[in-house]
């Protein structure tokens, strides 16, 4: 996980991080006991920089480094984790919700005409949406 200023600039409350989560996702990450199914599951953990579970935990850690991860953009919402999870949560709405703080935050993490057509080809759809989504309104 590289760093980034404007992230390290984003100042959270102490809980603050989990609680924008829950109100994003409707999810309550404290319900997570981190036993790796979603990691396990996960098709794309290989290209992780932290599974699932641990993204999970840096949040009710309220560590947001976890906002500098490429987990986060790395998720293709195929709810695997999500149908395997013991407690029912949704991680995919979790990361969904990771990707909008930084998003709503006009962090630009990419810049898609400095990409080969090679990285066009390999990066995830669902990464170049959120972009075009933050970038469109």
């Amino acid at each position: 996980m590289g760093s980034n200023k404007e992230i390290d600039a984003i100042k959270f409350k102490k809980g603050g991080l989990a609680a924008e989560v829950e109100e994003l996702s409707g999810e309550n990450v404290f319900a997570c006991y981190q036993c790796g199914t979603c990691s396990a599951g996960c098709p794309f953990i290989d290209d992780m920089d932290l599974g699932p579970d641990e993204a999970i935990r840096y949040v009710m850690l309220d560590r947001k480094e976890v906002l500098n991860s490429n987990t986060i953009w790395m998720c293709a919402s195929c709810y695997t984790c999500a149908e395997r999870c013991p407690r029912d949560l949704n991680i995919t709405k979790i990361m969904e919700a990771l990707r909008q703080i930084v998003l709503r935050k006009k962090i630009d993490r990419t810049k898609v005409v400095k990409f080969s057509n090679k990285e066009k080809e390999t990066i995830p759809q669902l990464a170049f949406v959120s972009l075009f989504r933050k970038n469109v309104g």
